[in-house]
């Protein structure tokens, strides 16, 4: 299926950036908050995940009901959603450049990749993860620069500079509590040696283990403690707050590829970043490797994001049908 233009609206389905103001609540209206953590970089994550949430709202469209994905600039507007509890219970977060730390993002070091920011936005976003933890119904799904953000705040992992950025398509391997893991069971047993699986990667830093308060889901490797996959808590059998440090919102290979080359006919990206992301979409994200990573996408990204969408789609229609009875009684 190819993807539409993300502006349009349909019956089921709106995005929204936040920078005009946030449309007011509508209780036909499931709202889900998409933190960019992107500071204006050039990207195509951000839009990848805005379709992944369209394609999964048309396949579990209810009528009278529809999708609004609402996009808050954290980085470089300070722009936060609600804590849980409230407006939103599902919560997606995007990658982005730089440090994971962003007091270390001096715009010169070559880390930083351009980035100079303020750390005003880092305490607020920490208690928005402490909200939705804290709140049984609420969902994350992190990946990868929000994961890394999402381990400095657990204090789960730490970031370390890679002596070679990781990009392509790496393999990783799932962790033991993978294997008794009711949905990555899943997965394991769709792989090939049950273990191994690719991954879209893109990325400076690792994240060391550091200790409790997490369930490591997959390493980088055997031998190595550099989590790529982490569970910060369950509800039933479908993780409910999730990172990945990988990009399984990248999946429609063509569509990408369209993408990037009109960003860099209309020099809105350098001949690097262009060349990073075409080479793996053009040379290794093909054949075997491309089904791999389809794979990876369902059970680290889509599953779960259609789990929950399905989850409060079902729980806004009761709600629906319960005020409309009681108008009846």
């Amino acid at each position: 299926m190819r993807r539409r233009d993300i502006h349009q609206s349909y019956n089921f389905f709106e995005y929204v950036r936040t920078d005009g103001g946030v449309p007011a609540v509508d209780p036909d209206i499931i709202d889900v908050a998409l933190l960019d953590m992107n500071h204006s970089w050039p990207n195509v994550g951000h839009d990848s995940i805005v379709h992944a949430v369209l394609e999964c709202a048309e396949g579990l469209a209810t009528s009278g009901l529809k999708v609004r994905v609402l996009s808050y600039d954290v980085r470089r507007r300070n722009a936060l959603p609600d804590l849980a509890g409230g407006r939103f219970d599902l919560y997606l977060g995007t990658g982005g450049p730089g440090h994971l730390d962003p007091r270390l993002n001096d715009g010169v070091s070559e880390f930083a990749q351009g980035i100079h920011e303020s750390d005003a936005w880092e305490a607020p976003l920490f208690r928005l993860f402490d909200s939705i933890v804290a709140h049984p119904s609420a969902a994350l799904i992190g990946v990868c620069h929000t994961f890394g953000l999402m381990c400095r705040w657990s204090g789960a992992a730490h970031p370390e500079l890679r002596a070679e950025k990781s990009s392509g398509m790496p393999s990783n391997v799932l962790s033991p509590a993978a294997e008794d893991h009711p949905w990555f069971s899943r997965f394991a047993s769709e792989l090939p040696d049950h273990r191994h699986f690719r991954v879209v990667d893109n990325r400076l830093f690792d994240l060391v283990l550091d200790g409790g308060g997490v369930t490591p889901i997959a390493f980088e490797d055997e031998h190595s403690g550099t989590v790529t996959m982490a569970e910060f808590a369950r509800s039933g059998d479908m993780p409910r707050v999730w990172g990945v440090n990988h990009h399984p919102e990248i999946i429609d290979r063509e569509h990408l590829l369209a993408v990037l080359r009109e960003k860099r006919a209309h020099g809105e990206v350098t001949a690097q970043w262009y060349e990073e992301r075409s080479h793996t979409l053009e040379n290794v994200m093909v054949g075997d490797a491309e089904q791999q990573s389809r794979l990876t996408s369902e059970y680290t990204f889509l599953g779960v994001l259609r789990h929950h969408l399905q989850r409060l789609i079902a729980d806004r229609g009761e709600e629906k049908s319960g005020s409309a009875l009681s108008r009846a009684v």
